[in-house]
Order: structure tokens, then sequence, then C-alpha cells
């Protein structure tokens, strides 16, 4: 028997909507549970055959937990290595490497001196940071938040350099970016499941928090699909398995605001039932095939396209019309002379690897209409 597991904390609603529909289906072999963890203990599995995390993002427990898991053959959902490197700041640029639209961003030092830290902690650091020329790249009005942060917390909207100083002087320890601000007609907030499932749906951050998600939506069927495209895109480029983007519209053109979401929203009374349902189904049939997937003792986790093409020496960029270009051989360098009553010792032969992972097939992009029932 192959179990799912949820890994989750203080939401409700989702997780045992989402054990019920995998148990419903009833499919030969494969069960759905919550997670129950009464000791962790060095080489000993954790017992699942795929994991759908939801808390590890606050709970460094959780996550060192499920590193060993994927080290033991768990497909994990998201991959707790990659969620683990990665920021927003880091996937702006990455974004970017892919073609899509993003808006001018720069990295903010902390106001105050991290934990643990001194003045003499920041020699490579030249103060006063170099406003001017930030200001002048990124222009007002802009947003300031957090490199790493969620849910709009700690994100201010900034009109001049006044404001900016004022906002930042209130942020504490917080790494901040200052982002440009694209002033759109329509923006949307797309769910993204397997990298190829995607759900785009109108919404406005500025109402309530139960009101942001509409159901009229203005936009045509060929913006729509466009904007289906560029999640999938990314969500493969960057390997993420469960995520959000929001998409901010601006005379026609799709610009990325934000794409680092792996634990999104998922409460009914604010996502719309509609929307929860197209989660909760999406989720369930999308770990189900992960579980028969899944084969013991293998690295079962989703690696993004950006960190295979840089494992091969190619270049990242990918960039519509750019040639791939593999990376040039280093200079062979002598190696140097150990010092005198030394002794070398010899390298072990390199064991024999076995290929037996296949290329995953291409799948095309679900693509989403503008109505959905």
């Amino acid at each position: 028997m192959k179990k799912i597991g949820l890994l989750f904390g203080q939401e409700n609603g989702f997780p045992q909507a989402f054990i019920d529909r995998v148990n419903d289906k009833q499919i030969d072999g494969i069960t759905a549970e919550a997670i129950s963890i009464e000791k962790v203990i060095q080489g000993t599995p954790s017992g699942y055959a795929v994991i759908l995390d939801r808390i590890s993002q606050d709970v460094p427990f959780y996550r060192t937990w499920l590193k060993q898991a994927a080290l033991d053959g768990t497909a994990v959902i998201n991959n707790p290595f990659w969620w683990s490197a990665d920021d927003k700041f880091v996937n702006n640029e990455l974004a970017h490497r892919t073609g899509v639209k993003v808006p001018k961003t720069a990295l903010i030092p902390s106001r105050d001196l991290p934990l643990n830290t001194s003045d003499q902690s920041f020699r490579n650091l030249v103060y006063p940071f170099d406003w001017d020329a930030i200001f002048d790249h990124i222009g007002f009005p802009a947003y300031m938040k957090p490199y790493n942060g969620g849910g709009w917390k700690h994100v201010y909207k900034i009109h001049d350099r006044e404001e900016f100083f004022a906002q930042h002087a209130r942020t504490g320890q917080l790494v901040m970016m200052l982002q440009e601000e694209i002033k759109y007609q329509s923006y949307y907030r797309c769910y993204c499941i397997g990298g190829r499932y995607v759900r785009v749906i109108p919404y406005d951050p500025y109402q309530p928090e139960n009101q942001r998600y509409l159901t009229e939506d203005s936009g045509d069927t060929t913006l729509l699909n466009t904007i289906a495209d560029q999640v999938a895109q990314l969500n493969q480029y960057l390997g993420y398995d469960f995520n959000s983007v929001e998409i901010a519209i601006q005379n026609g053109v799709p610009y990325v605001i934000d794409f680092w979401n792996p634990a999104p929203e998922t409460n009914e009374k604010v996502i719309g039932t509609e929307n929860f349902e197209w989660v909760v189904e999406t989720a369930a049939t999308y770990a189900i095939q992960r579980a028969q997937q899944q084969t013991s003792g293998t690295d079962n986790l989703t690696w993004g396209n950006f960190l295979q093409h840089a494992i091969q020496g190619q270049q990242t960029a990918i960039v519509p019309g750019a040639k791939r270009v593999a990376a040039k051989k280093p200079t062979a360098v002598s190696p140097a002379k150990p010092p005198k009553d030394t002794k070398t010792l010899k390298e072990p032969k390199a064991p024999k690897v076995e290929e037996n992972e296949t290329p995953a097939k291409k799948t095309p992009v679900k693509k989403t209409k503008k109505k959905e029932s």
C-alpha cells in the first residue's frame, strides 16, 4: 500500500477535503492520511510514497524531516531542497530569463543588523547605499516587500524617497525588495499544479480578503491562454508542483508580479467554492499520479528546467529565440605537488551508477477557459 501524507498547520477545510477526495477515488493500492510524526531517527524512512507539504515554510523541523523523507525516496510536493534555496528576488531573475515580463526590482539590505552580527560583519557593504541609482532605476510609485514573504505581509506602496526611508525604518531585520509599480488594467491569481494544470482567476488584491477572488472577467480567451502558458512555463522552469502566480496586465501585456507561493491559499471562504473544488480535485489527482510513479530508493522529486540545464553545463536563460549553448570545458590545471613526508592516498573507484530514469514526456498545458463550471 502506498500512502499519501498531508503535512499541514493551522488551516482547516482543505486538509480533510484533500484526504477524503484521494480516498473516495478508491485507487487500488493508494490511500491518504494526515501525517503523524512521533520520532525522527536518521536512516528510518517516513513510510510515505508522497507528501503534500503545506506548512514547512513556517516550521524548520518539518523542512529537515521532509528532506530526509525525500532522500529515502518520498515524492515531496514541493521539492524541499529547492524551496529552501530560492526566494522572490532570485525567482524574479529566473522569470526574466524565461522571457516573461517582470517589474524592475532591487534588493535592499535590512534596516537593522541581524542577530549575532555587528558593523564589522558588513565590511563589504558600502554605506550609505547608492539610493539615488536605485530610485532612478525603479522610479516612484514603487512597492517595498520582503524578499521571501507572503500573504501581502509587510508590503508598502512607496510614493517618494522620504516615504521609502520612513517605511524601511519599520522593517527591522527583514531583507526587502523595491519593485516598480505596474499600472494594470486587470489582475489575475493563477493556481498551477503539476506544472501543467492551471486555473486563471480574476483577482483584486485591494479588496477585503474574502472578496479578492472575482467571478467576472473582462479578459479574452487568447489573453487567458497566454497567461496559462506563461504560468505553466514558469513553474516547469522553477520546478514547483503546487504554486500560485500573480499576473498584472498592462496595455494587454502580462507582467509576472509574484510567483513564490508554494503553499497558496486554499480556504474555501476566501477563494470561493468553485476554485476550492478545482484545487481539491486537481491536487488529489496529481498526488495519486505521483504515488503511482513513485519508486522506492530513488529520487522522486521534481527538479526544474533551470537546475537541469545548469547541471548539464548549459546556459540557464531560455529567452525565446536564444540558442542554448554548452558551457566551455575548463582548462586543465596541473595538480599541486604534495609537500614532502605526505602520504598520497589512492582515490577509490567511482561506483557504477544505474541509469533507470527516463525523460519525462512533454505534456501540453491545460488551457483555462474564460468561465469554468
